[in-house]
């Protein structure tokens, strides 16, 4: 949905989108206040997304795409399944710490139903990678089988979201990546099999 703009516009866009809608409600938000703050016009923008809901889905997809690509990345060379999901537990804590904004976005400002009804809800790369590696782990009985992996995936999630959301609450008393090993060891008691003697466990 960015083709045609060039790279000065579409980095004037990102960052308007992501100035408006985690510092406004969402409802409250429009297309002419992302308008004004990138200096593009009101009718390019909406003739090229069709919404505010299209605009800052676009944008979202392009940002959960980025952190996608982080987690692989941070994950090469890594075998051990608790590494692996160690990893992938501090790369989303780290980059939600890193760009606050749009934590606040898909934690606090998003309606879910809104995002739930478009394709980039689905982020079918990541959760296919996050399920990947869960189940890899309850076939070799390290994690609980007694759920499906889905079950376990929403446990990170919801942990990570609930993480987040009371750090900036808390006005971010303290960096969440440093908190990030702690946090972990506590997720993984919850989704490792409790009669796994494996040297993982």
């Amino acid at each position: 949905m960015l083709d045609g703009f060039n790279p000065d516009i579409h980095k004037r866009l990102e960052a308007a989108v992501l100035e408006v809608f985690s510092q406004s409600d969402f409802h409250k938000a429009s297309i002419r206040d992302v308008a004004k703050i990138a200096g593009v016009s009101f009718s390019t923008i909406y003739n090229h997304y069709g919404s505010k809901e299209g605009l800052l889905l676009a944008f979202v997809n392009i940002w959960l795409g980025k952190l996608t690509d982080r987690i692989i990345d941070h994950l090469q060379g890594i075998e051990d399944l608790k590494e692996k999901l160690r990893k992938v537990f501090w790369v989303q804590l780290d980059y939600y710490e890193r760009y606050p904004g749009l934590g606040r976005i898909l934690f606090m400002t998003l309606p879910m139903k809104t995002w739930m009804d478009d394709e980039t809800f689905q982020q079918r790369k990541m959760i296919g990678l996050f399920l990947e590696v869960l189940r890899q782990g309850q076939e070799a009985g390290i994690l609980n089988s007694n759920v499906r992996a889905g079950t376990l995936l929403d446990f990170i999630s919801g942990f990570v979201q609930r993480t987040f959301t009371m750090w900036i609450v808390r006005e971010e008393q303290e960096s969440l990546t440093q908190q990030a090993n702690l946090l972990f060891e506590m997720v993984w008691r919850a989704l490792s099999n409790p009669e796994c003697t494996c040297r993982e466990k």
